[in-house]
């Protein structure tokens, strides 16, 4: 990866999608970690660098769980996902999230491209009708979909396997597979087969295409690496795109209606994906601006780097059926480059779980801290090599000691130090000394590490270097003491009051893709002007002196509240973990 002062001089540009958070309700913060929150964190830390950024999301509106919600609701389904599209538009800006466009899958333009494709692949010869037996449920008089028929499943005896998908051994399967199954709308058993006719799109025939593009995705983390693979050896089966369901994109090429099909649409997995062109597109739309630079090769799309984030239980469909539809469409469209994956992060060792309302969600989350500090805790304690379990009293520690005790003391001290004897301004005097050289030169280094490990995609690990800067503050302050120098050196003391208010403001500029507010709040009392921070580059030195002498300086206050036990128990009262929860 190039260091951050030569990607400045020569910026790239980067398409940043997330996974799309499905419309049944506001995520928990399971979906924010595995997904929208560190997607949210490197387009922040590319716009820094300079680079051209676009960061595009969508909710996923189709199938089966938006029609029950909609029921449940007593709402026409295309309101209900009017309504939770903006609920979750609103929460995620509240979270932070700068999408550049937070879009539909029901959007005209998805519609649109949905259909382009279909009818690309099948006129490839990827598309073909089958006859298949789908599972109906005669209790609810409705076909049900693939996930929403529950049984045990046949590799690995896990009782409660999907339709689709055994989450327990990530076996690919067919509801006619389950050993026993049931509905898992109502868990009636009374189901049986019958035949129903649908588009196939077959993915077998693109195998090797498929495995030769994966073994180029160097950059990939061995997460994705590693499903795309065991899909890809166990054979890839030939997946229906189309379902008996009224809510979805019709079954229509450029508007005429496909004989047998007038009832039928397209499968949610098919047409989501395609959802991340259509955002695209809906934002150029809106703005006046060319969306096929990001997406067509042959209008310069080449030039695009595209990441992809998301959770394990997505990458599947990320890394063999969207990437199948856009290759067999025979079109020069762009495919991912950098795909990272995310294991999940658990509620108690057990799973967050958005139809059991178990864990804690992101509106519930914000009622009980500052986004800022959700967004540290989940990217602090990512869940990236593995699972992570989120438990209250290790929200607790993580807050108290990062952000209160190193980030906030350090502020804290400084600005309190400067109100008292430079009367809250940045002092004049400039002494750069053995200890602002050792200094810089540990500041240089980290800097330059943290850097990389953003570009790399580390987020772990970018916090803890992030956190090491942050306690690197707190000691120059200990060895200048200034409280002390102030009664013998007074040039001295204010020396080390002016660095570190401008170690400050680097600690600002570090901390803005996980913490924006703080980050911008802190740079505010530091008298900065209020336009897109850069990422700090270059020599200690000058870095180290970037805040004009004699610039005034507001109280930002306190940074960061410490969690009590008073305030630990009443989290656990409202929302209880239990480790009996089980995968």
């Amino acid at each position: 990866m190039q260091n951050d002062a030569v990607s400045r001089k020569a910026p790239r540009r980067f398409l940043i999608t997330s996974a799309l958070p499905y419309i049944n309700g506001i995520k928990h913060l399971g979906n924010l970690a595995g997904s929208m929150l560190p997607a949210d964190v490197h387009a922040r830390f590319r716009r820094m660098q300079g680079h051209e950024v676009l960061f595009i999301c969508a909710t996923d509106e189709h199938g089966t769980p938006a029609e029950l919600a909609a029921e449940q609701a007593k709402l026409d389904v295309a309101r209900y996902c009017e309504l939770q599209h903006e609920l979750q538009r609103r929460v995620s800006s509240s979270f932070g999230l700068s999408f550049d466009h937070f879009g539909r899958s029901s959007s005209p333009q998805n519609h649109r491209l949905t259909q382009h494709f279909a009818e690309r692949l099948e006129r490839n010869g990827l598309i073909e009708e089958r006859q298949s037996q789908q599972v109906y449920s005669k209790s609810e008089n409705r076909f049900l979909p693939d996930r929403y028929v529950e049984g045990t499943c046949p590799r690995c005896a896990f009782q409660n396997a999907r339709g689709d998908q055994c989450e327990s051994c990530g076996a690919l399967l067919d509801p006619a597979d389950l050993l026993n199954p049931r509905s898992k709308i109502s868990g009636s058993m009374n189901l049986e087969l019958r035949p129903s006719r649908h588009l196939y799109l077959l993915q077998g025939k693109l195998t090797e295409r498929l495995r030769r593009w994966i073994d180029l995705a160097e950059h990939w983390p061995v997460l994705a690496r590693s499903i795309a693979y065991k899909w890809l050896d166990e054979g890839l089966k030939d997946r229906s795109i189309t379902r008996d369901l009224a809510w979805g994109i019709p079954v229509a090429y450029h508007g005429r209606s496909r004989g047998g099909f007038e009832s039928k649409v397209f499968y949610v997995w098919f047409d989501a994906p395609i959802a991340y062109i259509a955002a695209t597109k809906e934002w150029a739309e809106e703005n006046n601006l060319d969306w096929r630079k990001w997406w067509c090769l042959d209008d310069g799309a080449g030039d695009t780097e595209y990441i992809q984030f998301m959770g394990k239980d997505n990458v599947a469909f990320h890394t063999v059926s969207f990437p199948a539809t856009l290759i067999g469409s025979e079109e020069p469209w762009k495919l991912v480059d950098r795909l990272k994956a995310f294991n999940w992060l658990t509620w108690y060792g057990g799973k967050f779980s958005t139809s059991e309302r178990r864990g804690v969600f992101m509106d519930q989350a914000l009622e009980l801290l500052p986004a800022d500090c959700w967004r540290w805790y989940l990217i602090a304690n990512s869940p990236e090599s593995a699972d992570a379990s989120f438990t209250w009293d290790h929200l607790q520690a993580v807050v108290n000691s990062d952000l209160a005790n190193v980030l906030g003391n350090f502020v804290n001290r400084i600005m309190s130090f400067a109100e008292r004897h430079s009367a809250s301004r940045v002092p004049q005097e400039w002494e750069w000394g053995d200890e602002e050289e050792s200094l810089g030169h540990q500041l240089e280094t980290r800097l330059s590490r943290l850097s990389q490990l953003h570009g790399d995609m580390e987020f772990r690990k970018a916090a803890s270097e992030t956190r090491a800067l942050w306690a690197l503050g707190n000691e120059y302050l200990t060895k200048a003491a200034p409280w002390s120098a102030i009664k013998t050196d007074k040039a001295r003391a204010l020396t080390s009051v002016r660095v570190a208010l401008n170690l400050a403001r680097i600690f600002a500029l570090i901390s803005l893709p996980i913490l924006p507010s703080t980050a911008r709040r802190l740079l505010k009392a530091l008298g900065e002007a209020d336009e897109l921070p850069v990422w700090p580059s270059g020599k200690a030195e000058d870095f180290l002196d970037q805040l004009q002498p004699g610039q005034c300086l507001r109280d930002p206050g306190i940074l960061f509240e410490r969690i009590s036990e008073e305030q630990l128990a009443r989290f656990s009262s409202l929302y209880p973990g239990t480790e009996s929860v089980s995968a």
